[in-house]
């Protein structure tokens, strides 16, 4: 198995109100193609971690690897510019500018990335959003889709520039139990059939259990399995 994303030894303090360790001494691997969720109480430090691995939170100590490359000491604009490539997020709320058409939202991030002309990047993202079953839905505004609609078209986003990681923080967490199991399913036919990395933290058990492994934390520990 290649290992695609590494920490070791993963250390961050909060100082406000007082000083206090939330991650303390977070050590894992994380396989290509694996469906990995995160579990945990509030305040148990997953959502914290998330936020370390996406490369969006430095202030930490220890390691982490991302595709063979050890991150530490990159300044903001070499991290942004390896989250734009490699990583793709999905959150509980979409984030989707709701004024835009589907398809508009889902080119933004390969805009951003600047690989791609505008006529492929529009090619692509009709692809994604076809790949998701909404091809029809591509010139609407994102304001006249449903939750589990809207939901997909955030996954679509996440996955315009091929990234090798996507992580989502609750990312069925606004659904109905019809539509979780629907970005269920599509998250795991991301990880069997097409190889990319899933990382989520979530409250869901039954979508916890159903993924290929669940790391359960508490008070800033990863819990023996």
């Amino acid at each position: 198995m290649t290992h695609i994303l590494q920490t070791k030894d993963i250390r961050k303090k909060f100082y406000n109100p007082t000083e206090f360790e939330v991650l303390k001494g977070i050590s894992i691997d994380v396989n290509k193609g694996e469906f990995l969720t995160l579990i945990g109480k509030s305040g148990s430090g997953k959502s914290t971690l998330l936020y370390v691995l996406s490369t969006m939170d430095t202030d930490y100590t220890g390691k982490m690897i991302i595709d063979g490359e050890d991150l530490k000491g990159y300044d903001q604009d070499k991290l942004a510019k390896i989250r734009n490539e490699k990583i793709g997020f999905v959150f509980q709320f979409h984030y989707l500018l709701t004024e835009f058409t589907c398809l508009k939202n889902v080119m933004i991030p390969a805009q951003r990335l600047g690989k791609y002309s505008e006529e492929e990047i529009e090619f692509r993202s009709m692809e994604k959003l076809k790949m998701l079953g909404l091809e029809d839905q591509a010139l609407k505004p994102a304001s006249k889709l449903s939750g589990g609609q809207q939901q997909r078209v955030a996954i679509a986003r996440a996955l315009i520039n091929d990234p090798l990681i996507i992580m989502g923080d609750e990312p069925t967490g606004n659904l109905d139990s019809k539509n979780s199991q629907i970005v269920f399913d599509i998250l795991q036919e991301l990880a069997h059939h097409q190889h990319q990395t899933i990382i989520a933290v979530t409250h869901d058990l039954d979508f916890a259990k159903a993924s290929d492994r669940t790391i359960e934390m508490m008070d800033g520990l990863i819990l023996p399995s």
